[in-house]
């Protein structure tokens, strides 16, 4: 199953994801997190983003594409993955097209997140509060003006991707602002049967399983199965019962010719 979620900075992406991992047994691809991994790395991807991301601003198509290309190539991406901040922009979108048709791959939904921009803000507002009361460390793009600026690249960028993947037929909104867990069992919802989604554990349905049958065509399939049960049952009891009279299969067969000739001669004689 391969799967990309949809939502503005701070709509609980992350957190979905991770849930989708642990459901299904799939990867989290996130951007966001990789690229932050490069940056606390200095490396030369690290460095080049590590300026744009703290204005708030947008890191290039070609950087992302790449970082994202050597990613699904991972042995542990090859069962599914759920990609989290990406893409960003129709032309990425349409990067992400390319490069999965070039590995025989396709996404099997894109689950978009409504959010509401205004409460969004007092969220990251009141996180961001939370977090320097706790003396914990804070990202120089978590605070609300870095967070407008993503919002407001986002509405220009990010947002017609809604229409773009509406286009395919792959588009599912759910609503964001709602309980983490709430939102969590709506995205199960969408996922119902798309791309065999099976639970971490499961098992997929095999053709037989999975082909339409009618409820009569069932019910007369048992019935001729009962049938054809209970005669060999029979027939296996009448051998034993045959058996048990110390005679054989094929000696009552014998015997039973026999009677059979003898009645149609008698009734030639009466004839």
């Amino acid at each position: 199953m391969r799967v990309i979620l949809l939502g503005p900075p701070g709509a609980g992406k992350g957190t979905q994801a991770q849930r989708l991992v642990e459901k299904y047994g799939i990867v989290q691809l996130s951007t966001g997190d990789m690229l932050r991994a490069a940056v606390a790395a200095s490396t030369p991807v690290g460095l080049r983003a590590k300026d744009i991301m703290t204005r708030g601003e947008l890191v290039p198509d070609e950087v992302v594409v790449a970082i994202i290309a050597d990613r699904i190539a991972q042995r542990d991406a090859a069962n599914g993955f759920v990609l989290d901040g990406f893409p960003r922009t129709v032309a990425q979108a349409e990067a992400l097209d390319r490069l999965l048709a070039s590995k025989g791959l396709k996404l099997d939904a894109v689950i978009n997140l409504k959010v509401d921009h205004d409460i969004l803000l007092r969220r990251i507002e009141t996180r961001v509060a939370q977090m320097r009361a706790r003396r914990e460390a804070v990202r120089a793009d978590d605070n609300p003006e870095a967070l407008k600026k993503r919002l407001s690249a986002y509405h220009s960028q990010t947002a017609p991707l809604a229409a773009y993947y509406r286009g395919k037929g792959l588009l599912k909104s759910t609503d964001g602002m709602a309980v983490i867990d709430d939102v969590t069992a709506a995205i199960e919802r969408l996922l119902a049967g798309v791309g065999e989604a099976i639970p971490q554990g499961g098992r997929g349905l095999t053709q037989r399983e999975r082909r339409p049958v009618r409820a009569g065509k069932t019910r007369k399939k048992a019935a001729s199965r009962k049938r054809a049960d209970a005669k060999r049952a029979g027939g296996r009891r009448s051998g034993r019962k045959r058996l048990a009279r110390g005679g054989s299969v094929k000696s009552a067969a014998r015997k039973g010719a026999r009677r059979r000739t003898t009645r149609l001669k008698a009734k030639r004689r009466r004839g």
